[in-house]
């Protein structure tokens, strides 16, 4: 969101699709338009996921899904053009780039799994946010009355504030083309993340040791185990990949040097970034708390004080959130109202609208179709978040839903097409075992994070 906005300078000329202003972006423009993409909520859940992994395999994790991520990213890059990487023509988008390469039953599944995903994230936001307005209360609560003060708070009712927020927030128009939206969004999730990594550095070294084990979090069963482990393994993958947005941020880049090579350069600077991060956020975490670390480093209350600083990471992560969750869903009202426009041309009820002219505010035009669709939207993500409260499992499942087909499977067909790769050529067996592999992953991951969510709705 706001990415062109922010990257293209009006500097008189026209790329080569005639787009004015010319694009301007640069490698580390582009790098710095990732970082800020990727490092948010999923963040929380690392110190959890390697104290499942222990201290070998949880960081041999986190380097594993970096260079899938990288090779990822490089393969989606060279799709950016159909046909000559410096002059073919430019798919400016991953579902653009979806069509042009593997035609409109391919756009259908990955459009289908995109809004699935981006729904998800809806319902996720819910929860995060529901947990980081209980921690306040709790933080202030345990400051107040002492850490063992019977200190609690319901979930679904502030579910349901953030909902009706949300509903409030659907109805401003063009909320999601705010550019001031995305520094706040930035600023949020970056001050969050750099005050749970402060935390989790300034415990350990108050503990004087470094906690944790070689085989992580010991279970009661093996069974039990794997099941937490590729719980562990989907939140990690829900950090991680940014197929989505990939092309759009390459969209903004300057050429010549060809758009691919620039985001080849952009992706590793990113993904090492990131990855420093994830490991520093992550093995502190697990280094200060060993088998106790918190489903959320910032709401598990692994850290009691300073409170005002507990406070003042979840208000960061509450503001992030409100913004994030009309970035997401922004697509999916867009669509609806598209898609109900073309079918039914001449419905006053989809396509007319009326003027309100509520108390000390300006006239306000209202479409029916939009108010009840995205009543019903926000409704029901809600509903799902209340009926599913879980942070770690959630998180964990639309990692492994989003992982394979999004980041993987799509990329890997469209650069066969994009290179001419011959079937059983050296470069075709090792690209779909690559594939094959991270979807037995995905599926591992998947399989956990619904078992995950079963065993604590009946649990």
């Amino acid at each position: 969101m706001a990415v062109r906005e922010s990257l293209e300078v009006a500097d008189g000329g026209c790329d080569d699709d005639g787009h004015r202003p010319r694009r301007a972006g640069t490698a580390w423009t582009c790098a710095a338009h990732i970082i800020t993409a990727v490092i948010g909520s999923g963040v929380l859940s690392l110190a959890w996921s390697v104290a499942q992994l222990g201290w070998v395999v949880g960081p041999a994790c986190m380097f594993c899904f970096a260079l899938v991520t990288y090779v990822s990213a490089a393969l989606l890059a060279g799709c950016y053009r159909t046909g000559d990487p410096e002059k073919g023509h430019r798919n400016p988008s991953y579902t653009d780039a979806v069509r042009a390469y593997l035609g409109k039953k391919h756009t259908w599944a990955c459009g289908s799994l995109q809004y699935v995903s981006l729904y998800g994230c809806g319902v996720a936001y819910t929860i995060t946010t529901a947990t980081s307005i209980r921690a306040i209360l709790k933080a202030n609560c345990y400051h107040k009355h002492g850490h063992d003060a019977p200190c609690s708070y319901e979930g679904s009712y502030y579910m349901l504030v953030f909902g009706a927020a949300q509903l409030f927030l659907s109805f401003i128009p063009d909320f999601h083309d705010m550019a001031w939206l995305s520094v706040v969004a930035a600023v949020m999730s970056f001050s969050y993340a750099f005050i749970g990594l402060g935390l989790g550095m300034a415990t350990t070294i108050a503990n004087g040791t470094i906690k944790g084990s070689i085989t992580g979090v010991p279970m009661r069963t093996p069974m039990q185990k794997i099941w937490r482990v590729s719980q562990a393994i989907g939140d990690i993958a829900f950090a991680y990949p940014y197929s989505l947005i990939l092309l759009e941020i390459q969209d903004t880049l300057k050429s010549p040097p060809a758009e691919n090579k620039t985001m080849k350069r952009a992706s590793m600077i990113s993904i090492l970034v990131t990855t420093f991060f994830y490991l520093c956020c992550g093995c502190f975490g697990y280094a200060a708390f060993g088998s106790h670390a918190p489903g959320n480093l910032l709401t598990g209350f692994g850290f009691y004080e300073p409170y005002w600083l507990i406070d003042f990471a979840n208000a960061c992560i509450i503001l992030h959130l409100l913004g994030g969750y009309q970035v997401y869903s922004q697509p999916i009202f867009q669509f609806a109202d598209r898609f109900f426009a073309e079918r039914f041309p001449d419905s006053g009820f989809v396509n007319d609208f009326h003027t309100v002219q509520l108390p000390c505010l300006p006239p306000w035009r209202v479409n029916l179709l939009r108010v009840c669709f995205r009543t019903v939207y926000v409704a029901s993500t809600t509903a799902v978040a209340v009926a599913f409260p879980y942070f770690n499992e959630v998180l964990a499942l639309l990692g492994a839903l989003n992982f394979w087909p999004l980041a993987i499977y799509f990329p890997v067909e469209m650069y066969f097409i994009q290179r001419n790769v011959t079937r059983w050529s050296a470069r075709w067996v090792v690209l779909q075992t690559f594939s094959v592999v991270c979807l037995l992953v995905s599926a591992f991951a998947l399989v956990g994070s619904i078992e995950g969510l079963i065993s604590q709705k009946l649990g």
